[in-house]
């Protein structure tokens, strides 16, 4: 499964292989078969994974919402942060990174669909702090993030995600987050540099 996915890519386009909740042995054997970036939603979930999987070549990121209680925990872990949703947040990580003498790689989220569910900077929000975002020490911005509603049917999100295209070519940003195992394809044809894939890869995860 994990080669024909990767035969659909161009050559800036990787996946993410959504690992939360998923045992350690699934991890061992996707990464066994070429897969080495891996997402996790939750840090301490994440640190556990880490330690016990250090001596197989993989790259973390942190992919879901990040409580201000547990960024003293990031550390280094993480190549990519996926999550950043307000400026607190990423002045809070640059703090944290300066500490060990990081520079943390970090995707804004954007909430494009407007969900009250969803973090996330708005649109204008972005624009209103992007001029600050961007001068923050210790952190990259790397690219743009978001998350369409769940229920939508994969043409339904290809506004939105042309939308997160558009915003990034504005900031000269060349990384794009977007696109899960239901509207992947629709994602990557609107530019997704990384996709986050967990059902097709893993399978349905056990109840």
């Amino acid at each position: 499964m994990l080669n024909s996915l990767k035969q659909k890519l161009k050559s800036n386009q990787k996946i993410l292989a959504v690992s939360k909740l998923q045992p350690i042995d699934k991890i061992r054997k996707l990464n066994a078969e070429g897969q080495f970036d891996f997402g996790e939603n939750y840090v301490q979930e994440a640190l556990e994974k880490i330690e016990q999987l250090k001596h197989l070549k993989i790259h973390w990121h942190l992919i879901g919402p990040i409580q201000s209680n547990k960024i003293k925990y990031l550390k280094d872990h993480f190549e990519y942060i996926h999550s950043v949703d307000s400026l607190k947040t990423a002045q809070m990580i640059s703090n944290q990174a300066a500490k060990i003498n990081y520079i943390q790689k970090i995707f804004i989220q954007v909430n494009i669909s407007s969900e009250t569910s969803k973090s996330g900077f708005s649109m204008d929000e972005l624009q209103k702090n992007w001029d600050e975002l961007s001068q923050i020490k210790n952190i990259k911005i790397v690219g743009l993030m978001t998350m369409p509603p769940l229920q939508n049917q994969p043409e339904q999100n290809r506004p939105i995600f042309n939308t997160l295209k558009k915003i990034a070519d504005q900031l000269q940003l060349s990384e794009l987050s977007m696109g899960t195992s239901h509207d992947y394809e629709t994602a990557l044809q609107e530019g997704a540099t990384w996709v986050r894939l967990g059902t097709v890869l893993f399978g349905e995860r056990t109840k």
